[in-house]
């Protein structure tokens, strides 16, 4: 029991800080580290392992992000960014052209890797144009979070979400909506606010470095794939597989070598599920684990309540992200119902946009930016997210409160 609290210790803590001191070692290494010394300490069987881990939601996330990967091949990103720079002589125009972009597509795909394609791309466009990148970075932060609330494949928490309650797609998508829409709205609204009288910037900017930009011409593969995936999400086959079966589709290309669709994958963010998988699924399966969580957390246990779960899910959310959090709860508490489900999968993605490092999306953008010569800083950041976050988060708690859930 001792070894499985201390790996548990470190791992959370690790995912707080964000790394080990003196080490190169990030958040997903400190999981996989934590699991691979409970393994070889026979603390946890292979067999365990197998229980613990979500093999349903890892070959979800995995699909998506091949089928993500299409669109940046297709140029699709590219062609995206080019119509919304169209209107750059007018800031803000341009500024809900980026918000509407991060939103949607964060719907249809998973966030990280639209936040991860964009970037660059719209680093070098403005930076060109001489406008100062940060207030659309931010919006694109800020909306690729809040647009992905609006879907059970718009994110990694939401994903597994999903997979463990086995919540209907389109049923889900219609409670989320209305607090994901909100939350767009709100992130323009504050960025625009914000920025309105600073979009130029006072000194050229730093040259970007140079992109490869794709050439091949698949521009009809990702919306067939998009429409086969909504499709599919509609009848009552396996999430998981009928992904998988799209994105094996398309990796068989002409155009496109298959090496290439495996180097677009997050695999360090799937190193991270598993570990934590595996980390929490030990913590979860002691006994005094229940009994700590549960005195944590009062009589009623996980709050059905709007209000305390928007709390619960701020402060958690940015200590340790928004995904351990979730891994960390259903491991904890497997059978929660569908309506505190829908109304954590909403909250803990809207508290992703309050600090930088409150969801993976945020530090993808930040570090897109620092390679083309933009620095994105932690202050700079919350200025933007701590007002934009606590009003949608607001707006959400009231929704789920008038009982639309």
């Amino acid at each position: 029991m001792w070894l499985i609290a201390a790996m548990f210790a470190v791992t959370y803590v690790g995912m707080a800080v964000g790394r080990l001191p003196g080490l190169q070692v990030d958040r997903a290494w400190i999981a996989l580290s934590a699991a691979c010394v409970l393994l070889l300490t026979g603390t946890v069987s292979l067999a365990d392992v197998g229980q613990h881990i979500d093999v349903g939601a890892l070959v979800l996330l995995l699909a998506l992000m091949l089928v993500s990967a299409q669109f940046g091949f297709s140029g699709v990103y590219g062609r995206l960014s080019a119509l919304i720079m169209r209107h750059a002589e007018r800031p803000s125009v341009l500024l809900l052209g980026v918000v509407l972009l991060g939103g949607v597509l964060s719907a249809l795909l998973v966030n990280d890797i639209v936040a991860f394609a964009m970037t660059p791309l719209l680093c070098q466009a403005l930076l060109v144009r001489g406008l100062d990148p940060r207030p659309y970075l931010l919006a694109l932060a800020l909306s690729c979070n809040a647009g992905s609330a609006a879907s059970l494949i718009g994110n990694p928490q939401n994903i597994l979400i999903g997979q463990v309650g086995g919540l209907d797609f389109w049923a889900y998508s219609l409670q989320a909506l209305v607090p994901a829409v909100a939350a767009l709205g709100i992130t323009y609204a504050v960025i625009w606010a914000m920025w309105r009288h600073r979009w130029v910037l006072n000194e050229p900017g730093a040259a970007p470095m140079p992109l490869s930009v794709s050439q091949e011409s698949l521009r009809y593969k990702p919306l067939l794939a998009a429409m086969a995936l909504l499709v599919l999400f509609s009848t009552p086959l396996p999430r998981e597989w009928s992904a998988l079966a799209v994105a094996l589709v398309l990796m068989m290309s002409r155009h496109v070598a298959s090496h290439r669709y495996v180097q677009a994958v997050d695999w360090n963010l799937l190193l991270l599920f598993m570990g934590l998988f595996i980390v929490t699924g030990s913590v979860a399966s002691l006994p005094e684990a229940g009994v700590l969580v549960n005195q944590w957390l009062g009589a009623e246990g996980v709050p059905d309540d709007p209000w305390r779960m928007a709390g619960i899910s701020l402060v958690a959310s940015n200590v340790i992200g928004n995904v351990p959090f979730v891994i960390l709860l259903l491991g904890l508490f497997p059978q929660l119902p569908e309506a505190t489900l829908v109304m954590l999968a909403v909250m803990s993605t809207l508290a992703g946009n309050l600090l930088l490092i409150g969801s993976v999306v945020n530090l993808i953008v930040a570090e897109g930016a620092r390679r083309q010569g933009v620095h994105l800083g932690f202050l700079t950041f919350a200025k933007a997210g701590i007002p934009v976050t606590l009003l949608s988060m607001l707006v959400a708690a009231g929704w789920f409160a008038l009982g639309v859930r």
